[in-house]
């Protein structure tokens, strides 16, 4: 009966209240739409991250008069770090078919370049490039060693450029729950402030706070599901057109892109998010503007 009573309520107010019920859905779609669009960007960049992890290695290049004992060396101080994943060596004959291999169209600088010019070397594949100049400092100095090359100002900026972009894609999310939540409790407190005489009636007649309270919270975690819903319509819309349309367009095939499945997994959040967002912050708002 209780429950009957509480329902019926709720859709009266659902019905009662259409445009209060609207803009409570809007503003939950647009704040879980942001909220979903961060962890989207966020997730975007961890795959690109995780590309060019794989993508990016740091060179060890010999000197001309290395010797064996010096190349073991080298390989067994490379092989023994732990920011190391895999450790290649180029001999100076394959550094020369793969420099003819990468400029087979300029033909004057492959006559111009002998291949006394290339040295050998040892490509370094490293488990966080970020770490290139630990690995950098552990052998550069070491004999047999001409060079150490990683280009560590290009890595850091670029790494530099994609935690930024996570850091934004966080702040953002923040910033649209801390709006949600402050827009819902605006709209929850015009309706009970529009609905206050009936809240004195049913005080007065011994009415518990599960009567009063319980359809403000239920019609706010309807308006939540509702605003979840159209969140992620938003997200789909957001890899649709900003990842699978923009960045494609922008860096072609040269990284990997979030499939289908990280909408996916972002879903779930937005609609737990938005019933729990709406109604938690419908009861915390009740306790104040339903005392009568």
């Amino acid at each position: 009966m209780r429950l009957r009573f509480i329902l019926s309520e709720t859709w009266l107010g659902l019905t009662r209240n259409v445009s209060m019920l609207i803009a409570l859905i809007l503003t939950v779609t647009i704040s879980l739409a942001m909220l979903g669009g961060a962890l989207l960007a966020s997730k975007q960049i961890s795959t690109m991250k995780d590309f060019w992890f794989d993508k990016i290695q740091v060179s060890v290049f010999l000197s001309k008069g290395v010797t064996q004992p010096e190349r073991d060396a080298i390989s067994s101080e490379l092989n023994q770090l732990p920011q190391v994943k895999h450790v290649y060596y180029e001999s100076q004959a394959q550094a020369c078919a793969r420099f003819k291999q990468q400029f087979k169209d300029v033909k004057a600088l492959i006559d111009s370049t002998p291949c006394s010019a290339l040295p050998e070397s040892y490509r370094v594949q490293l488990k966080d490039p970020q770490k290139y100049l630990v690995v950098s400092s552990a052998v550069q100095n070491m004999p047999g060693v001409d060079e150490v090359q990683g280009r560590s100002k290009a890595l850091e900026r670029f790494f530099k450029l994609l935690n930024r972009g996570q850091r934004t894609a966080l702040v953002v999310a923040i910033i649209a729950l801390g709006a949600a939540v402050l827009l819902i409790l605006n709209t929850v407190r015009m309706s009970a402030l529009s609905r206050r005489r009936e809240t004195r009636i049913m005080r007065l007649v011994g009415a518990s706070d599960v009567y009063i309270q319980g359809p403000f919270v239920l019609e706010g975690a309807i308006a939540g599901l509702i605003g979840g819903i159209l969140g992620c319509v938003g997200v789909a819309i957001v890899k649709i057109v900003l990842i699978d349309g923009g960045v494609r367009a922008m860096f072609g095939n040269v990284v990997n892109y979030v499939g289908w499945g990280a909408v996916a997994s972002i879903a779930p959040i937005l609609l737990v998010v938005g019933v729990l967002l709406a109604g938690l912050t419908s009861l915390l708002t009740l306790q104040r503007y339903l005392r009568v």
